[in-house]
């Protein structure tokens, strides 16, 4: 079937146009101030309202293989979906790790029987596995993550002659946790001494404290630059990490390294004032942190310090999350649904424009990773769109949480804007209120020599 949306307001490669768009066989065939609808073709008057290419999500965890209870990739990709996440790449600390090829490929095997979304997959480092990620092929996955912190099972990567081996060697991105353990595990022992087990939730963020990011977030540069390694931190949480990141960057250039930095929702959406209301429901990895961070991480967004905004989807059950204790509640919260309200909320509240949040979610991702046909609103790509209302608020109730573990840190709040429509490879899935569609999405592919 062919679709045309008329009358929309495209946002694409810095500009705003009202523009009409033709899908066709799964791709944009035409962008043009007007087009004579085909024959037979389904039209979409799109009048007022704001079409992006689909977010694409290049950090989440959904949880499957191993912990069905929290989240699995249909529950979470459909999710995913109603939130205009057209594409995700998805994380190896699931059970089994995914630390070899095979359980990468039993990951694409799984993905491509369930999501609705477009799907990669990270292949996980430890400090024994550096002869499989030399083995890997630069196109069978998105990245390499490295948990350079605390993590579980044997995926913190903490021996040296590994991490210099993985940065000289891996065959794509390296993507990195940074926090360095040693000074968590002091940030807790002394908490522990202080309060027992009755650590305040608002403290979290000076466990998983800034000195702990800095150490490690550091180091990982360091190693990028002296590798010439292409180096993607992941979720930056502090105004001392960006410090460091703005010259970094600068002299990896000089030195033929290449690397990026992405930042989360959360932490642009919440600071550590919000303990006192949500708790442990933003209880995360690295941790919400001050308010003066969380505007110095706007700002580095703005500044182009920050290259991409993803949203490090981590879902845990309503009851895990209710622990009663600190170190028994788990880290991490569930976004994908409502990464990109969050985001056009702060658009509503002048923090960003429509032009920075496509660039931050789409383009930049895109070129990060080097995706084929995908990123951009242009003829002859893939047609991953999302329609948005700015119009039109959504509030985030337990009843319209697409989440298996139905719960959100939104719940209750109203966003500003709503999303009107998604189209993953031409097939419109969701309506804004319901699913229409349940097509599959596709292994993405890259452009990768």
């Amino acid at each position: 079937m062919k679709t045309l949306i008329c009358n929309a307001q495209l946002v694409n490669e810095g500009t705003i146009r009202t523009q009409d768009l033709l899908i066709d066989n799964g791709r944009i065939s035409q962008i043009a101030p007007q087009i004579t609808a085909p024959a037979g073709a389904q039209v979409i008057d799109a009048q007022g309202k704001h079409l992006l290419p689909g977010m694409i999500d290049d950090q989440v965890h959904f949880r499957e293989p191993g912990f069905p209870n929290k989240g699995t990739i249909a529950s979470e990709s459909r999710a995913a979906v109603a939130g205009g996440i057209t594409s995700f790449m998805e994380m190896p600390n699931v059970n089994p790790q995914t630390t070899n090829l095979q359980a990468l490929e039993d990951k694409y095997t799984r993905a491509s029987q369930s999501s609705l979304a477009n799907f990669a997959f990270y292949l996980g480092a430890t400090n024994d596995n550096l002869e499989e990620i030399k083995r890997l092929d630069p196109n069978q996955a998105c990245g390499v993550k490295i948990f350079m912190g605390a993590s579980t099972g044997n995926m913190l990567v903490d021996n040296s002659a590994t991490l210099d081996g993985i940065f000289a060697n891996s065959p794509v991105v390296i993507a990195t946790h940074c926090e360095d353990s040693p000074t968590i595990a002091a940030n807790e022992a002394a908490m522990r001494e202080k309060y027992g087990d009755a650590i305040p939730m608002e403290l979290h963020g000076e466990i998983r404290s800034r000195e702990a990011c800095l150490k490690s977030s550091q180091l990982a540069t360091e190693l990028a630059i002296r590798h010439k390694a292409r180096l993607h931190v992941l979720h930056l949480t502090t105004a001392d990490e960006l410090y460091l990141f703005e010259p970094a960057k600068q002299l990896a250039q000089l030195k033929g390294a290449n690397i990026t930095a992405e930042v989360c929702v959360h932490h642009l959406s919440f600071n550590d004032s919000d303990y006192a209301r949500l708790g442990s429901q933003i209880k995360c990895n690295p941790a919400i942190k001050t308010l003066a961070d969380q505007q110095a991480l706007i700002d580095a967004v703005n500044r182009d310090i920050i290259d991409i905004i993803a949203t490090d989807h981590a879902p845990h059950t309503w009851e895990e999350k209710q622990a009663d204790s600190y170190f028994k509640a788990p880290s991490g919260l569930p976004l994908v649904q409502h990464a990109l309200l969050g985001l056009l909320d702060l658009h509503a509240k002048g923090h960003f424009s429509l032009e920075k949040i496509v660039q931050k979610t789409s383009h930049a991702v895109a070129e990060r990773f080097e995706l084929k046909d995908r990123g951009y609103l242009r003829e002859g790509y893939l047609a991953d769109l999302v329609l948005v209302d700015l119009n039109k608020p959504f509030e985030a109730t337990l009843e319209n949480t697409r989440y298996h573990c139905g719960w959100s840190p939104f719940t209750g709040h109203k966003f500003a804007a709503s999303i009107s429509g998604t189209w993953v490879n031409g097939n419109q899935l969701f309506d804004g209120s319901r699913f229409i569609d349940n097509t599959l999405g596709q292994r993405l592919t890259f452009s990768r020599t």
